[in-house]
């Protein structure tokens, strides 16, 4: 529990970069605001056409008692529109860090300089990052996919499919959100992903931070470039980076009191 809160504090520590580089971060939250945007038309158009679909689906449920219709039809819908915003915010975050590399590769090199002094010079590039991103999106799918099918388990269903789908989703968010500033130290996927499973706790307590934060309205788009900040001080903290301190104050010169006086 101590690593789990301890990997949730980074994404608290990432909001720290807004004092220290104000307008790299607030750039950050133009790719976010654009594809949020999209991304809750779609949402809110699947929340209209749900009910209507549910129905359509259900045909045997017309025989039913009306309580246990209803009740297996809201089951099926909640699931539905759960599992849906899942899969939205993992697509959220596969298409903003795609969109906006330039945004967030700013806020990544203005985190690095500010807490070790220098930057990795292995290059993250532009097709590694439509490559991630389409893992994300696929793995994504799949986890709503198992929170949809546990959502629709009567009674608990709903706890538990959201549980397990804010889970597998902010392990999903923590791979992909560390993945630039350790592929920038020149590892490839399979040493990333050893590095997480030897952290797991912390990096589903940031993760799963992360997750939560992304359900809450616009906090997707708010917490996003905190979310890349505090990505890159997890890195820092899983291969035990130490960060620079700042400069001793130079002491200043007192000249000599005058006998004479």
């Amino acid at each position: 529990m101590r690593e789990f809160l301890s990997g949730a504090g980074l994404l608290a520590r990432g909001l720290g970069q807004w004092r220290r580089t104000p307008g790299a971060m607030a750039l950050g939250l133009i790719p976010g605001t654009v594809v949020g945007l999209v991304f809750a038309a779609a949402l809110v158009a699947w929340g209209f056409a749900l009910p209507g679909l549910v129905v359509g689906w259900t045909p045997f449920a017309d025989d039913w008692v009306p309580f246990w219709a209803d009740a297996a039809r809201t089951a099926l819908g909640l699931a539905s529109f759960g599992a849906a915003l899942l899969l939205v915010v993992v697509s959220f975050t596969a298409v903003t860090l795609l969109v906006g590399e330039p945004f967030y590769d700013r806020i990544w090199r203005a985190t690095e300089r500010s807490h070790t002094g220098h930057v990795p010079d292995t290059d993250y590039g532009f097709w590694r990052a439509v490559g991630d991103s389409v893992r994300l999106i696929s793995r994504g799918i799949l986890a709503a996919a198992a929170a949809w099918l546990l959502g629709l388990i009567p009674f608990v269903g709903g706890v538990l499919g959201f549980v397990t789908g804010v889970v597998l989703t902010g392990w999903l968010l923590a791979d992909e959100l560390t993945s630039r500033a350790l592929s920038a130290r020149g590892l490839d996927r399979r040493a990333r992903r050893d590095i997480l499973r030897a952290h797991r706790a912390r990096a589903l307590g940031f993760g799963v931070a992360t997750q939560l934060c992304f359900l809450v309205p616009l906090g997707a788009v708010a917490v996003m470039p905190a979310a890349v900040a505090g990505s890159t001080l997890w890195a820092h903290a899983a291969l035990d980076e130490t960060p620079r301190r700042p400069a001793a104050p130079r002491p200043v010169a007192v000249p000599p009191a005058d006998p004479a006086r």
